[in-house]
């Protein structure tokens, strides 16, 4: 079994917001910066080897944490959403009505136009896990670590998670021998 780590970036203003960002590229928020300038990497994760996603708000996360020549992996970016990024979910409910609602009822299947869904975020990111063989913590995004979960808990992401993530916690996957995840402990801080 070889353990990975998953921690999502810290905030940005759009967060905040509550928009999407997909791939679009944003920076940390100061308010993101100030909560990690201190912050050390939760004791489980100390020792691992870190990689992050290539967009900036990953690398400035790693780079605060005191990894700021981590190997940058395409495969750990957010999921793309196409036409809807920086809009809200809220927003696209309310203007889409039942379209949206029937995207959002087909769970990993749910795909933005122009866009990615759950289920081929987890294919994309399969292959990264298949190729880990130490240690490792990845610096990412909420998309992936969504994915990650439905896979080691066979989550369908329809209704309510498996388990309440902290967004501003580690969670660690024990990988087997063909990088399926399974779950070693979520909320690690």
């Amino acid at each position: 079994m070889t353990l990975v780590a998953l921690l999502r970036h810290a905030e940005t203003a759009w967060n905040v917001e509550g928009r999407i960002q997909g791939r679009t590229d944003v920076p940390l928020s100061d308010a993101g910066r100030a909560r990690l300038r201190g912050a050390s990497l939760p004791p489980a994760c100390r020792a691992m080897r870190v990689v992050t996603s290539p967009l900036a708000r990953c690398v400035e996360t790693a780079a605060l944490l005191g990894a700021p020549d981590a190997p940058r992996e395409p495969r750990l970016m957010e999921m793309s959403w196409g036409s809807w990024e920086g809009h809200t979910l809220a927003a696209l409910r309310q203007s889409l009505g039942k379209s949206m609602q029937e995207n959002e009822d087909r769970g990993l299947d749910f795909q933005p136009p122009g866009g990615e869904s759950p289920r081929m975020v987890l294919a994309r990111v399969s292959g990264w896990l298949q190729e880990v063989r130490a240690p490792t913590l990845a610096v990412t995004h909420r998309g992936v670590i969504r994915a990650v979960l439905a896979a080691a808990t066979g989550w369908d992401l329809l209704g309510k998670p498996p388990a309440k993530l902290d967004w501003t916690a580690a969670h660690l996957f024990e990988l087997d021998a063909a990088g399926r995840p399974r779950v070693r402990e979520l909320n690690v801080k």
